[in-house]
């Protein structure tokens, strides 16, 4: 372990990987397309007139998109050359196979510009001492980027934290045993609030129960209508009849207390609201987008009810 934290800390200060410049200048169609991805409606990003009544020499990206231009391309199966960072190998090779990103901040030096091509410089800012997280023992590595276009111009920075862990090595929490078998594992619990405790208190009676704004159902619950403003609401309750909307099927990482491969699907339901929750007694390669299926509940705990689907 020691050996492994010294060997990770003398990459901190210097470059994580090679500078990675953008296949393609900023432009239009994907600053396009990215605002309709992201509901961003500011005209500035796709109307030159009104960039340019904002002050700007024509139109500009969204300051979000900074780190967008020189991204790696996605290819399945893992990380991509350009993603092959030494220090994360490191990690790989001692057993800390698991990833997932924990904290980004952004700091923007100028709007990016039609025609800018981005470069993307990576280093190592620091490598934690080992962690005990939920999802395993593992070491936080912070990776610092900074941007620049074909002149040299900063465009801005970024600071990106990834915790590396050993998924086989979680430390579940325990609950006292029911029997003699031992300890078992608590299942994860949600944080029950004053906006929610109706959708939960619903699930202990066997009901799938909804707020309604106008006849205008919502999941998950707020304390608000969205639209209107409105903090006053009705509890309705579902069918539980709907069809699934789209799904994913989960194999890594694995979670003390489910089953794997784990079926996740996004059901639509009758009454025009959707949900999130796994499917039970069904094979993964029968999750299909468009099949009726129909609410189950399951106590996965005494006193502790979760709603789940299966093929109608």
């Amino acid at each position: 372990m020691a050996e492994l934290l010294e060997q990770a800390r003398a990459w901190v200060g210097r470059a994580a990987n090679t500078p990675s410049v953008a296949r393609d200048a900023v432009n239009l169609p994907m600053i396009r397309r990215w605002c309709e991805a992201m509901g961003e409606t500011n005209p500035i990003y796709y109307d030159d007139a009104a960039a340019r009544a904002a002050g700007h020499p024509g139109i500009v990206a969204p300051p979000a998109m900074l780190d967008v231009w020189a991204m790696a391309p996605y290819r399945p199966g893992g990380r991509t050359s350009e993603e092959n960072m030494p220090v994360l190998n490191l990690f790989d090779a001692a057993g800390y196979t698991g990833v997932v990103a924990t904290n980004v901040k952004q700091h923007y030096a100028r709007y990016l510009r039609i025609g800018d091509v981005v470069t993307s410089t990576p280093s190592v800012a620091d490598v934690s001492d080992e962690k005990r997280t939920g999802l395993g023992i593992g070491h936080f590595v912070t990776l610092a980027y900074d941007f620049t276009n074909q002149d040299g111009d900063a465009l801005g920075s970024m600071t990106f934290r990834v915790l590396k862990f050993k998924p086989n090595l979680a430390q579940p929490k325990l609950v006292e045993p029911t029997d003699t078998d031992g300890p078992v594992v608590a299942h994860p619990r949600p944080a029950i609030t004053h906006d929610n405790a109706f959708f939960w208190e619903g699930l202990s009676n066997r009901k799938l129960l909804f707020q309604s704004f106008g006849g205008r159902l919502r999941h998950p619950p707020g304390p608000m209508d969205p639209v209107t403003g409105s903090l006053e609401f009705d509890i309705v309750e579902a069918s539980g009849r709907g069809t699934i909307h789209s799904f994913v099927v989960v194999h890594q990482p694995r979670m003390p207390g489910f089953e794997y491969p784990l079926p996740v699907v996004l059901v639509e339901l009758e009454e025009g609201v959707r949900i999130v929750a796994n499917m039970i007694d069904a094979k993964p390669e029968d999750v299909a987008i468009g099949r009726a299926v129909t609410v189950d509940f399951v106590e996965v705990e005494p006193d502790y009810v979760l709603p789940a689907f299966r093929l109608a």
